[in-house]
């Protein structure tokens, strides 16, 4: 079972890097949805339509949505 260290660094298992073809060295890219953290390989449409079921509010501009996801990370 993976640990998260002191660094925040996770060792994701051999096999479900094989798998998704992530290897020594690769890029990823991780991304937080109803409570998960998703993390798949930086290969172009790798994450396409992963966030699809994800509604955004059609009431806030993107520079609002982008300081009102910063406010909530605490930065």
């Amino acid at each position: 079972m993976p640990r998260v260290g002191t660094k925040r660094q996770i060792t994701l298992p051999v096999e479900q890097c094989r798998e998704v073809g992530i290897g020594p060295g690769d890029q990823v890219r991780s991304f937080v949805a109803d409570g998960r953290i998703t993390i798949v390989p930086m290969v172009p449409g790798s994450a396409k339509g992963y966030l699809r079921h994800v509604e955004g509010d059609p009431r806030l501009s993107d520079q609002d949505s982008l300081g009102s996801a910063l406010d909530e990370a605490g930065h």
